[in-house]
Order: C-alpha cells, then sequence, then structure tokens
C-alpha cells in the first residue's frame, strides 16, 4: 500500500495563522518561534543597542552607519523558506530603501539570531545552511548562557569563524569594524564597564 505524500504548508499556510503568529516556514514545514528564554530580550536589546546608534544613518564622510537594522521580520528565502531572524541588516549601498512587504525579498548582508534551548538545533543546523545558500555575507550567533558572540563569515565552502568573544571582551566585530563593540553589554553589562583598548 503507498505512503500517502507529505503535503508540505505553503506561504498561505503561514499566513492563515494570523498577524500575531510567531512562526517560520522552513522546507515547508510551519515552525513556531517559540517566545525565548529569560536573556533573549537584554540580548536583542544590546546588539540594537551597539549597532543602531551608530550604523543606522546613512554614513559616508568617515563615519560609520549605511545599514538598515529589522528586528522579527518576515524574510522570504524560497518558495518553502520564510524565516525571522532576530535581527537582521542590509546595506543601504545595495538597499537603497529600507526593506517593506510581507515577507521581506530582500535577502539580508547580516542576520543575528540568538541561541536559546529550543531554537539552537535550528539556528545552528537548517537556518545556518538557508543563510549560507542565500549567501549572507555575516551570521552572528549570540549564546546567552555561555554569554559568548560568535561572528561567522560567509566563504564558499561554508561559514568560517571570524572571531568569538566572551562578555568581558571588546571587540571589532564584522562586518561592523568601524565602531569598538563591548560583548558584555548584549548581557546586560554596563558600558562604562568595557575594557580599555589595547595600543600597539
Amino acid at each position: 500500500m503507498a505512503v500517502p505524500a507529505l503535503k508540505l504548508s505553503t506561504w498561505g499556510d503561514l499566513d492563515a495563522l494570523g498577524p500575531d503568529a510567531r512562526s517560520e516556514l522552513i522546507d515547508g514545514v510551519i515552525v513556531e518561534k517559540a517566545a525565548g528564554e529569560g536573556e533573549h530580550g537584554t540580548v536583542q536589546s544590546g546588539v540594537n543597542g551597539l549597532l543602531f546608534p551608530s550604523f543606522s544613518r546613512r554614513g559616508g564622510g568617515g563615519q560609520p552607519g549605511g545599514w538598515w537594522f529589522q528586528t522579527e521580520t518576515d524574510i522570504a528565502f524560497g518558495d518553502l523558506l520564510r524565516l525571522r531572524p532576530d535581527i537582521a541588516g542590509w546595506r543601504r549601498e545595495r538597499v537603497p530603501e529600507n526593506p517593506r512587504g510581507f515577507p521581506v525579498r530582500e535577502i539580508p548582508d547580516w542576520v543575528c539570531e540568538v541561541l536559546s534551548t529550543s531554537t539552537a538545533h535550528r539556528d545552528l543546523g537548517r537556518k545556518r545552511e538557508v543563510y549560507h545558500a542565500a549567501k549572507v555575507g555575516h551570521y552572528w550567533l549570540v549564546d546567552p548562557q555561555a554569554r559568548v558572540l560568535t561572528v561567522l563569515r560567509w566563504a564558499p565552502d561554508g561559514y568560517l569563524v571570524a572571531q568569538a568573544a566572551g562578555q568581558a571582551e571588546a571587540i571589532r566585530a564584522e562586518p561592523f569594524e568601524a565602531v569598538r563593540l563591548f560583548v558584555g553589554v548584549l548581557f546586560g553589562a554596563d558600558p562604562d564597564d568595557a575594557p580599555p583598548e589595547s595600543t600597539p
């Protein structure tokens, strides 16, 4: 007896859940994106706080800038793939206007995911594969339990670890090297506690 073919879900099925649904479409399967654990919101706010003031403007004239940022935005990666990165960024030189629509169809240049017990296997597995296939240039993984920021850089054979830093460190993290970032701020530390920059 033949086994019935599995019916794949579509964007329409995802949309039918309503505007408040926190779900993703991964390979034709609707996956609920569970609410983050305690530190999830702190990390998201920390990333936004580090990047938005310096990089969300036009930039130029020796000043940083040149990015659009969006949080928890539905982004199309294919007919059976619609993901909601915790934070995504687009270079203004490539995408002159802030990405619009539902879902957004412009592939980001940078994505950040905050790891949690319920989502880490996807963030480290299938979603990482999707972002790489779409040529997302940089992929940040923030681990609230280990208190580590891992910066991945796109390469033809897969993402390479460009940098990894703990909460006590301050780094110039790709692709935002123009500003020194104190990793501890991602986990609620006071910016004034950043270590001094070493001089050559």
